[in-house]
């Protein structure tokens, strides 16, 4: 490899918001341009929590994958694929799952928390339960140097870590421990000042035109405390105030708009609209391109036909060394 190689997904859930852009589009775009990356529309992993119901599965890509190329993601910089179309993730995960003991997996924080949170899914699947063994297949069957991830998320990417060594321990050294390449996201609050999530109705989304920002911002919450346009405001509780910490300039925030929330000179619809001066030509370009390939009805299998033919070869190649290792 002349790059060190990069590894990401995302599940398909739908329409990408700005959750998504910051937390991990902007960093995918930046990461292209200085590794080897391979990103995936996690399909499979769909299905550990939506079994059920997998009849959006197939638009949510489509929809999923217009978001990325217009956010920046280049599919002459980086290979994106569709999992679902890589049988050798599926092989691998076989095999790994033959030498993955089970206490590591129920062990796994997110698998107690889901089942805690998701209280109208049934949970208690094999899927469910080895979701973390597909995961480590997706990373570990591209030998991926690293995996861009927050400092929560470190303990996730360990079990992918332990598996490669347990297997490499077994049979010889044919698989690479992944590296986290932590990455700090920003604070992206919905509308009404929870995290922004399509299941809140609180998102704004990167397909939303300026006029449909523009009336998302108009009532979105503010500090609670400041009931009239007089009360002096406190910018460290207002989730307005977190998104001009992502769209306004620095200076800007320190000078006017900051104090003036403080000290009431300016009240909250003036604060909204000093956004919108900001997050309007910020967003725009998404949108316009977004527009455009969505015209081209053939865009998206293009592009993850092409990934997969990328894809298909790293992966056949170490799937061979694994079976080879195995003696299989």
């Amino acid at each position: 490899m002349s790059k060190n190689r990069v590894l990401s997904g995302m599940r398909p859930t739908g329409r990408l918001h700005l959750g998504h852009l910051f937390g991990a589009l902007d960093n995918w775009r930046r990461l292209q341009e200085a590794y080897e990356c391979f990103f995936f529309v996690a399909d499979w992993h769909a299905l550990t929590t939506e079994y059920a119901d997998t009849k959006s599965i197939r638009d949510n890509i489509r929809e999923m994958v217009l978001d990325m190329l217009a956010a920046g993601i280049n599919p002459s910089k980086a290979t994106l694929f569709l999992q679902s179309r890589l049988h050798e993730h599926a092989e691998l995960y076989l095999l790994l799952s033959m030498i993955t003991p089970v206490p590591w997996l129920e062990r796994n924080p997110t698998y107690k928390e889901q089942q805690q949170e998701l209280t109208t899914k049934d949970l208690s699947t094999h899927g469910f339960l080895g979701y973390p063994v597909l995961m480590a297949s997706d990373i570990l069957i591209y030998k991926a140097n690293h995996v861009p991830v927050g400092i929560d998320q470190v303990p996730h990417l360990e079990l992918a870590r332990e598996i490669a060594r347990r297997f490499n321990a077994l049979y010889g050294e044919v698989l690479v421990e992944p590296q986290p390449l932590l990455t700090e996201f920003a604070k992206v609050p919905g509308t009404d000042g929870r995290k922004m999530s399509k299941s809140y109705g609180n998102a704004i989304y990167l397909s939303d035109s300026p006029e449909q920002v523009t009336v998302k911002i108009k009532p979105m919450v503010t500090d609670p405390a400041r009931v009239r346009r007089r009360d002096p405001g406190n910018p460290d509780v207002c989730p307005v105030f977190d998104l001009h910490k992502i769209f306004t300039p620095k200076v800007e925030r320190d000078t006017a708009i900051d104090p003036g929330c403080r000290t009431a000179e300016i009240g909250c619809l003036d604060c909204k609209g000093m956004l919108l001066e900001h997050m309007l030509p910020a967003l725009r370009p998404i949108h316009e391109k977004r527009q455009e390939l969505a015209a081209r009805p053939e865009i998206v299998q293009d592009v993850l036909e092409v990934g997969r033919s990328r894809a298909k070869k790293v992966a056949g190649e170490t799937l061979s060394e694994v079976k080879a290792a195995m003696h299989m």
